[in-house]
């Protein structure tokens, strides 16, 4: 998979993505990322990627042309999958990076600066917008390298077992289990006896169930969704008994 990201501020994504499991896996060639400035795209002497917009709004918008000839310069032979990371696009969530991973096109991602950029370019690239939540930013920056970190993370080669990842939160459409590492007794608190009983059957019908417990704590909507067991929905029968505040999930019920 190759991404490229436009943006006023490549280093910004550049500082991120080349380090830590992303920046090794580029390394290593599982995928390519490419940051590309788009000034260096502007059609006068001073560089301009902006001005103003038709409309009694302040603020600054990005032009069509830059953004139009740096698709073309680096991705007119191919058809990548075009994404603008923007407020007003559908919420990324795991679901969503797994579809892009799993569809293996490359990615040409835009970040926005100032007020946006211009609707035409961004009919002309047949863009999907993608949000990464309900508030704005400066700028897209952040928004692409989190998109790029999670889709990255997914591809075959990134981690070293599928497990580091299946197991996370989100996954499996439920919140991960809690986690402890050594020493057994710190600060008067002990690691749960189940997680050094040696019983492997054991140990992992306790990550299910604290799995089901903080997604019922925490984000209840997310049961409604997520694949269950009747075994699953037993011990969720249990939890309503044992917590006095019902989450609206039971309350459907």
């Amino acid at each position: 998979m190759r991404i490229d990201i436009a943006t006023l501020f490549p280093e910004i994504c550049e500082a991120y993505l080349g380090q830590s499991i992303v920046g090794r896996a580029r390394n290593k060639g599982v995928f390519e990322l490419y940051c590309h400035q788009i000034r260096d795209y502007a059609f006068d002497k001073h560089r301009r990627v902006d001005d103003t917009p038709y409309s009694e709004r302040q603020g600054m918008l990005l032009l069509a042309e830059p953004i139009w000839q740096c698709y073309q310069a680096v991705a007119a032979d191919r058809e990548p999958h075009v994404i603008f990371m923007s407020p007003r696009g559908k919420t990324l969530n795991q679901s969503k990076l797994r579809e892009l991973a799993q569809e293996g096109r490359d990615l040409f991602i835009l970040c926005g600066h100032y007020e946006g950029v211009d609707q035409r370019v961004l009919d002309k690239l047949g863009a999907e917008e993608i949000s990464i939540g309900d508030y704005v930013l400066t700028g897209g920056e952040l928004p692409a390298v989190i998109l790029t970190d999670g889709v990255v993370r997914l591809l075959d080669g990134t981690l070293s077992q599928e497990d580091c990842f299946v197991d996370e939160s989100h996954y499996s459409g439920l919140l991960e289990y809690p986690q402890y590492t050594k020493p057994q007794i710190w600060q008067g608190m002990k690691v749960p006896d189940i997680l050094i009983s040696g019983h492997h059957a054991n140990i992992m019908k306790w990550r299910r169930q604290k799995s089901l417990e903080e997604t019922y704590l925490r984000r209840p909507e997310l049961l409604e969704t997520a694949p269950l067991t009747d075994e699953d929905t037993a011990f969720l029968s249990e939890l309503k008994a044992r917590y006095e505040d019902m989450p609206e999930f039971f309350n459907k019920k």
